[in-house]
C-alpha cells in the first residue's frame, strides 16, 4: 500500500467514474441534434410535436450527463499536480497543449451553446437552436479529440525531442497526425454511440412497456436502433484496424492480450486459457487455430511475436527489469469486451427485427430485457479502456518514462489513501444522485413536460 499503488488505484477509479459519462456525452449530444434536425425539417404536424417532446426529455437527460461529466473531469486533472508530479514536470510541455486547447477550443464552445440551447426555446427561432445543439455535438467530440490525442503520445511518443531531463515538443503537427490518434479516436467516436444508443433503447422500451407516449417511443426506439446498428458496425471495423496498428507499434500489449507467451507463425486466438504468470505459459488452452493471425494479417499465416520474445528485447533497448504488463487482466478484459459487443450487436438486430414485424409493443418480457442490458455498453467501455491503460504498463510514456518513476514523491501513504477513500465515496454519492434523477425523470416524462412552442 505504498504511494505508487494508492495514486495508481485513485487515477483508476476517478477515471472509471468519468467514462461513464464521456461516451454518453460524445453520442447521445449527436442523437439529440438528430432529433432536433427531424424537428425543424419535417412537416407532418403530429411527428413535429413528439419531436419536440423527444428532443426536450433527451436533452434534459443529456445536460444531466453533462454536469456529472464536468464535475468528475476537472478532479482528474488536479491528479497530475497532486499524484503525479513527476510525470507532469517530465511531460508537461507535451502534455499541457492539447488540455489547455481542449478547454479553449472545445469545453469552452460545448458549454457556452450548451446553456444557449437549454435556455433558447422561446428566444431562437427553431432553426437557430438546432444549430447550437449541433455544435455542442462538435465541441463534445472535439474534446475527445484534444484528450485523445495527448493520451496517444503516452501510448506512441511522436514529434519531440529529450532535453534537460524532460520531454520537449518539436513538431505539434506530428501530434496531430500521430496514427495511434486515429484509431483510439475513432473507437471512442463510435464507442459513444454505442453508449447512447444503448441507453435510448432503454429508455424507449421502458416508456413502450408502460405504455406512455408509444408512439412516439416506436418511433425513437426505430432511429434509436439504425444509429446503433451504424455504431457497432463502425465500432468492430475501427477496432479491428486498431489492433492491427497495435500489433506494430505496441507488440507487448497485443500479445499480452492474447497471453501468447511464445513467437507463433501462424498464431491461434485463445477461446479461454488458464494463465500461468510466474512460469509464462498457458497450462490449458483453449483456441482457434490461424485465428489471431487472420486479424492482424487478414490472411490465416503471419508472426506473432510472444511475451518472452518482447521481454528480451525490452531488457536489451531499455535494461534490466519487467516490461510485461497485467496479461491475465488483459486477456479477460479483451474477451469480456468481445463478448459484450456481439451480445450487442445481436440484442440491436433482435430489436430491429421485431420493429420490422412490427410487434415489439407484443413482447414485453423482451422490453423489460432491453432495459436490463444497459449496463453492457459500460462494461465494454471500461474494460477497453483498463486494455489502453494497463496494456503499456509499466510504462507511463511507453519507452520514455515508467509509472513507478512518474508519481509525486513528497506524498504518504495516509494522504493518498486519505483522498482516494474521499473521492471514491462523493464519487458513489454523486453517480447515485444522478442516477435517482435520471430515472424519477425518465418516469414521469415527458407527459409532463411543458410545450413552450407551438407545433
Amino acid at each position: 500500500m505504498d504511494v505508487l499503488f494508492l495514486s495508481r488505484w485513485q487515477f483508476a477509479i476517478t477515471t472509471i467514474y468519468h467514462f461513464l459519462f464521456v461516451p454518453i456525452t460524445l453520442g447521445l449530444s449527436m442523437f439529440v441534434a438528430l432529433l432536433e434536425t427531424c424537428y425543424v425539417t419535417t412537416r407532418h404536424e403530429a411527428w413535429k410535436k413528439q419531436c419536440l417532446q423527444l428532443v426536450k426529455f433527451f436533452g434534459t437527460i443529456f445536460l444531466i450527463n453533462f454536469a456529472m461529466g464536468v464535475v468528475t473531469g476537472i478532479v482528474q486533472e488536479f491528479h497530475f499536480g497532486m499524484n503525479w508530479s513527476e510525470y507532469s514536470r517530465f511531460m508537461g510541455d507535451i502534455f499541457g497543449a492539447p488540455l489547455a486547447l481542449e478547454a479553449l477550443t472545445a469545453f469552452f464552445l460545448e458549454s457556452t451553446f450548451l446553456a444557449v440551447w437549454a435556455f433558447g426555446w422561446d428566444k431562437l427561432s427553431p432553426k437557430l437552436h438546432c444549430i447550437c445543439i449541433w455544435i455542442v455535438a462538435f465541441a463534445s467530440n472535439l474534446s475527445a479529440f484534444w484528450i485523445l490525442v495527448a493520451n496517444s503520445f503516452m501510448q506512441h511518443p511522436v514529434g519531440y525531442i529529450l532535453q534537460n531531463g524532460r520531454a520537449e515538443m518539436t513538431d505539434f503537427a506530428a501530434l496531430l497526425t500521430n496514427p495511434y490518434v486515429i484509431g483510439q479516436y475513432s473507437h471512442t467516436f463510435f464507442s459513444g454511440i454505442v453508449t447512447a444508443g444503448f441507453l435510448v433503447l432503454g429508455i424507449c422500451a421502458y416508456k413502450i412497456w408502460k405504455k406512455s407516449a408509444t408512439e412516439a417511443f416506436v418511433q425513437c426506439l426505430k432511429g434509436a436502433t439504425l444509429y446503433t446498428l451504424i455504431g457497432l458496425f463502425a465500432v468492430m471495423v475501427s477496432g479491428h484496424l486498431d489492433a492491427q496498428y497495435i500489433h506494430e507499434a505496441q507488440p507487448m500489449k497485443l500479445s499480452s492480450m492474447e497471453a501468447l507467451w511464445e513467437t507463433a507463425d501462424p498464431a491461434p486466438f485463445a477461446i479461454m486459457a488458464n494463465i500461468d504468470t510466474e512460469k509464462h505459459e498457458n497450462t490449458f488452452e483453449l483456441s482457434i487455430p490461424n485465428a489471431f493471425s487472420f486479424m492482424l494479417y487478414n490472411k490465416p499465416t503471419g508472426a506473432v511475436i510472444g511475451i518472452n520474445e518482447l521481454q528480451k528485447l525490452a531488457v536489451q533497448q531499455y535494461g534490466p527489469g519487467d516490461y510485461t504488463p497485467d496479461v491475465t487482466g488483459l486477456f479477460w478484459s479483451f474477451r469480456i469486451m468481445l463478448a459484450a459487443g456481439g451480445a450487442m450487436l445481436l440484442i440491436v438486430l433482435s430489436t430491429a427485427f421485431l420493429l420490422w414485424k412490427k410487434q415489439i409493443e407484443r413482447f414485453p418480457l423482451f422490453l423489460k430485457f432491453l432495459v436490463l442490458t444497459l449496463p453492457i455498453p459500460f462494461i465494454a467501455n471500461s474494460v477497453g479502456w483498463y486494455i489502453a491503460e494497463a496494456g503499456r504498463q509499466p510504462w507511463i510514456v511507453v519507452g520514455l518514462q515508467k509509472t513507478a518513476a512518474a508519481f509525486s514523491p513528497n506524498l504518504t501513504p495516509t494522504e493518498v489513501f486519505i483522498s482516494l477513500i474521499g473521492f471514491t465515496l462523493i464519487y458513489l454519492a454523486l453517480a447515485v444522485a444522478a442516477l435517482y434523477v435520471v430515472i424519477r425523470f425518465i418516469r414521469r416524462a415527458p407527459e409532463t413536460l411543458p410545450d413552450r412552442r407551438d407545433a
